[in-house]
């Protein structure tokens, strides 16, 4: 059986940079992603991914304790209450954070079978960015692209808002949008980029737009929509609305993800 540690500084290596890894929204020196509350814990160790050390407060310890039997290999760190509150991210902190090591995918993992990629073009809000994620579990959607300017997916935010998602779903980052389009253009995979109704007369409404083949769902900033370069090689489809132009864009990704995931239940 393991032992747990104990860190009583705040000099403590780990915990630099575990709050460097916060503050820069992106992994830790090592590569591990910072995961904090009891949910993500459970969903890490129940995901592929491994758990590299758990960090908790003093009195916290024992719910810790409990969800760490059968992983022996998982490193436990103990911390005074009051320092650990210096490391957390949220504000009223469960009092622990688990350090994971993601996952590894490439393109070609998103592309496999019947693929049907969401593409992040510029998605700056970390809420929004989990929200997508965890909606693309549970619509089937075969991976999921962040390109350059998107949000990183390791943003502690980020994972929070997918729920423990992030663990499970594929996904690559930091890829170029003109690089990106023409790969999966080469690779037969049409493009079609989420726009305002009334954006053109190119514009088609999403019902009549053909989704049951390899697929790229463009979602774009929150302010300024698809990038010129990623639109160029795209068709412009919009969702129908009344009253208002646009929608939150997780919102918007639900529905281009839904709508894909109908028509692919009735063709099957």
């Amino acid at each position: 059986m393991w032992k747990p540690e104990t860190i009583t500084s705040a000099a403590n290596p780990l915990l630099k940079d575990v709050k460097r890894a916060i503050a820069r929204g992106s992994l830790t020196e090592s590569g591990w992603c910072v995961a904090e509350t009891f949910h993500l814990l459970e969903e890490a160790l129940h995901s592929p991914c491994a758990v590299k050390t758990v960090l908790v407060s003093e009195t916290k310890f024992g719910g810790v304790e409990a969800r760490l039997r059968g992983s022996p290999d998982v490193k436990l760190m103990v911390l005074p209450d009051a320092l650990f509150a210096t490391v957390a991210a949220t504000e009223t902190s469960q009092g622990v954070i688990a350090l994971v090591q993601p996952a590894a995918w490439n393109l070609d993992d998103l592309l496999r079978g019947a693929p049907l990629v969401v593409v992040l073009d510029g998605v700056q809000d970390p809420g929004n960015a989990g929200t997508i994620i965890r909606t693309a579990e549970a619509f089937g959607i075969t991976g999921v692209v962040f390109l350059k300017g998107t949000v990183s997916p390791y943003n502690p935010k980020t994972l929070r808002a997918s729920a423990g998602s992030l663990f499970r779903v594929r996904y690559v980052h930091g890829v170029g949008g003109e690089f990106m389009g023409k790969t999966l253009a080469e690779r037969g995979v049409t493009l079609y980029a989420g726009v305002p109704a009334g954006s053109g007369k190119a514009v088609r409404p999403l019902a009549t737009v053909d989704l049951t083949g390899a697929s790229g769902l463009i979602v774009g900033n929150e302010a300024r929509g698809v990038g010129a370069e990623l639109r160029a090689a795209a068709q412009d489809v919009a969702i129908p609305t009344v009253g208002v132009e646009s929608l939150n864009a997780a919102m918007a990704a639900g529905i281009l993800m839904y709508e894909a995931r109908r028509q692919r239940a009735l063709g099957a």
